[in-house]
């Protein structure tokens, strides 16, 4: 197998490196959560996304008529090798990216598909996912929330909880309860709901890592029009499946940068401090935690470019993303923790580094739980990718 770039391949990615070396700005500098420092954090990572858009790099992976640029796989193992390299800020919609926007391709109407998907790719409109509720989290089917019809609008009342970035959001991707005598899995309708409505509100939840990115989310007779259902009225399960597989399959991309640049600053790292009158680079076992680290990185990379290669052949992953989410996050606790293991005391102060060990660390503990837990991953896998029998009583 011959691995080098095709001269068409080196031009993309001279171009890509290009762009991102004139173009990625300054760090941040505010570190503190307060509101008035998430408020210009924001204002700073929504300008970066619609500079990136303007310049054609936000979705490289949508089709060209959707705005993207018909990326191969090539192309986009490429994009995040040169995002990574260049220490990129992340975007900042990104499950309007990851999620939203191609459950919208897939199952949108063309009036959807021409209304939410540029805005979505801009970052002009930051997008939610309101699917878990405080009794119905693993087990999405059990939701609660109702919609109500009244003519040509829904009504919407009920509750959702771990909700990422609805505090800043334009869009909610929601799930409701619309057929309340149908079994469980049907009678679920997909809304799109503007955030802005009367009779949303949000409040945040304090984490254990001081800042407030996930939320409650509360609605209170919501008018939601018709024409906002994505997909069909009560076959919304099929809408939720399409968006969970896309999570899956999808955040991999941003997951492998944000775990090479972790692993990027631990080396650095293990080369400058010292322990014992020497470089924690010397010290053996330091260098075998990070040597596999860096091997289970690359095994990640490559399963995640064969789910690339799978999406470009049908706009709706299989449920071997579980295989994906499973990886990451197991991988991502791993690498956070052998990091503070490395460092020691250094690891947990939060004046070292603006606190970044002790921050990743302590965020990476909810990655087994958030988008589906690894139990319920592993039953995917076993049920609908092995094809062994169900591991409980129905």
């Amino acid at each position: 197998m011959d691995l080098r770039l095709t001269p068409e391949e080196e031009k993309f990615r001279d171009e890509c490196r290009a762009w991102l070396e004139a173009n990625v700005p300054p760090p941040f500098e505010g570190a503190g959560l307060n509101e008035e420092e998430n408020a210009e954090s924001l204002a700073y990572l929504k300008a970066w996304q619609k500079k990136v858009y303007d310049a054609g790099w936000a979705g490289i992976s949508w089709k060209k008529e959707y705005g993207g640029r018909g990326a191969t796989l090539i192309e986009q193992a490429i994009f995040q090798e040169e995002w990574a390299r260049a220490n990129a800020p992340m975007l900042i919609n990104v499950l309007g990216l990851s999620l939203i926007g191609p459950t919208i391709i897939a199952v949108g109407t063309e009036e959807q598909k021409k209304r939410f998907l540029p805005k979505i790719l801009s970052g002009e409109e930051i997008w939610c996912q309101g699917f878990s509720e405080p009794n119905a989290g693993s087990d999405v089917a059990g939701l609660g929330t109702k919609a109500v019809r009244d003519g040509d609008h829904f009504i919407v009342n009920g509750q959702k909880i771990w909700t990422s970035l609805a505090h800043v959001s334009d869009w909610c991707l929601l799930l409701v309860r619309t057929d309340f005598e149908a079994p469980k899995h049907k009678g679920i309708t997909a809304l799109l709901v503007d955030m802005h409505s009367e009779g949303v509100s949000v409040r945040p939840l304090k984490q254990i890592t001081g800042d407030s990115g996930f939320n409650e989310v509360f609605f209170s007779n919501v008018r939601v029009p018709v024409a906002n259902v994505l997909g069909e009225v009560n076959k919304g399960w099929h809408t939720a499946i399409a968006t969970l597989m896309n999570e899956r399959a999808n955040l991999g991309a941003g997951i492998y940068i944000q775990i090479k640049r972790t692993l990027d600053a631990l080396v650095e790292k293990v080369n400058t401090l010292q322990r014992n009158g020497k470089p924690i680079a010397q010290d053996p076992i330091a260098r075998q935690k990070i040597a596999q680290a860096y091997l289970e990185l690359e095994i990640f990379k490559l399963n995640s470019n064969r789910a690339i290669s799978k999406l470009s052949k049908s706009p709706i992953p299989g449920p071997e993303g579980s295989i994906q989410k499973i990886f990451w996050s197991e991988l991502n606790q791993r690498t956070q923790r052998d990091a503070m293991e490395i460092l020691g005391a250094h690891g947990q102060l939060w004046d070292l580094d603006d606190g970044k060990w002790v921050y990743g660390y302590l965020r990476t503990r909810g990655n087994t739980i958030e988008a589906g837990t690894s139990e319920i991953q592993r039953n995917i896998v076993a049920e609908r990718v092995l094809g062994l029998p169900k591991g409980y009583a129905r």
